[in-house]
Parts: structure tokens; sequence; C-alpha cells
């Protein structure tokens, strides 16, 4: 199995995605455990701890970022001196609750591609119950360079 950190840029605490389930020319499925000790629950509605719909999301462009860089892998169309990007959020949906402990399985399906634009549908599920759905677009940008002290 494919490390996750291996792929994207993204770091705990800022890393949302555990492990890749499954994938296909058109898809990629990841899993994410929501920890009860993630330290925005001290403070996102302490007492009734509720994960952040804003980072609900970054786990699907997470999963996107993903697809994206696996999908290019395949095509032999990395250099490895690009990172993924999000280009563009649509129609976001959120319909249930996530809570410490919930086990989350994010899908993303590719909608079309233009002109190096990957257009996406990502869904975000819970024991099979509909989280969020939300439509996105990533592509790939030139990593930075590093800075010299």
């Amino acid at each position: 199995m494919t490390n996750v950190e291996e792929l994207i840029p993204h770091r705990p605490p800022f890393l949302f995605v555990d492990e890749i389930i499954s994938q296909s020319e058109n898809s990629l499925i990841a899993r994410r455990k929501v920890r009860p000790e993630e330290d925005f629950f001290q403070g996102h509605y302490p007492g009734n701890p509720i994960m952040p719909g804003v980072l609900i999301s970054e786990a699907v462009f997470q999963t996107g970022a993903l697809f994206l860089v696996k999908h290019l892998e395949g095509s032999g169309e990395l250099t490895g001196k690009e990172v993924p990007v999000l280009a563009r959020i649509s129609d976001a949906r959120f319909r249930s609750i996530v809570r410490p402990g919930d086990e989350l399985t994010i899908e993303v399906h590719l909608k079309e591609k233009v002109l190096g634009f990957y257009f996406l549908k990502g869904f975000v599920k819970n024991a099979g119950k509909r989280v969020m759905d939300v439509e996105f677009g990533v592509s790939m940008a030139e990593a930075p360079q590093e800075r010299k002290a």
C-alpha cells in the first residue's frame, strides 16, 4: 500500500487522509479515522465535539490530490517538480455530523478533464451514511523552490 505522505505534501496535523483503500482510472477511495485527541475538538463545540466542515472538505480535497497524483503517475505525466492544488469548489453540501471515533470513507470520481484541470465529484460517508458531497477542481502547480536562509 502506498504511503499517503509519499504522494502529497500535507503533514500532520493537517493531513486528513490515513490510507488509500482502492483506485481505478477514474476514481479513488480513501479512509480517515477521526481521532478523539485531535486538537480542533478542544475548541470546536467543547463538550459536544464536532469535526469542522472545512476539515471534512479538506479531507475530500486531499483525496482529490491523491487521485490526481496517482492518475498522472499512471500516465507517466509526473515530473516530480509539481504539487497538486485546489482550483475550484462548488455545490458543497453537509448532510450529517462527524464526531470523534468516526471512520470516514472518502470517494472522488473524475467528471471531466479540461486543459490540465481535473473536475471531480467528492463524497464522504460514515458507516455508509452520507456526510458530505462537493464538486471541485484540482490541478498541478510548480512546487515552490526551497528558500535559502
